[in-house]
């Protein structure tokens, strides 16, 4: 059982080293991108024993679509960077994945208020 949370433990290491590097990424080369600057990571999982990670990030930009086309097509570009900034033999794959947790909240609430109405 050690072992096995030893992996683990260094999954969620690897994940957030990950999350913080791409974060930078984008702050430092896509800053001056519109559809970038409004991009903010909230979180990251480790998979497929450390070969991807996915990035799950949240946006203020209604057109979640474009958001997303945008982040696949420089997706080579981040991880290219990223293997430049990690101190590792190997870099994982990433992905970019919206996380809709505030947008469902925001809808959660408004019914919440209803109700009470």
């Amino acid at each position: 059982m050690n072992r096995q949370n030893n992996n683990s433990n260094r999954a969620q290491r690897i994940a957030s080293k990950v999350q913080t590097l791409v974060a930078e990424i984008l702050r430092d080369d896509f800053g001056d991108d519109k559809i970038i600057s409004g991009v903010s990571l909230v979180g990251a999982v480790a998979h497929g024993g450390l070969q991807f990670v996915r990035l799950f990030y949240y946006s203020h930009n209604p057109d979640i679509n474009a958001v997303q086309d945008r982040l696949n097509k420089i997706t080579r570009t981040v991880r290219y960077e990223l293997a430049a900034r990690m101190n590792q033999k190997y870099v994982p794959e990433i992905r970019f994945e919206y996380d809709d947790t505030l947008d469902r909240a925001e809808r959660m609430e408004k019914i919440f208020q209803n109700l009470d109405k």
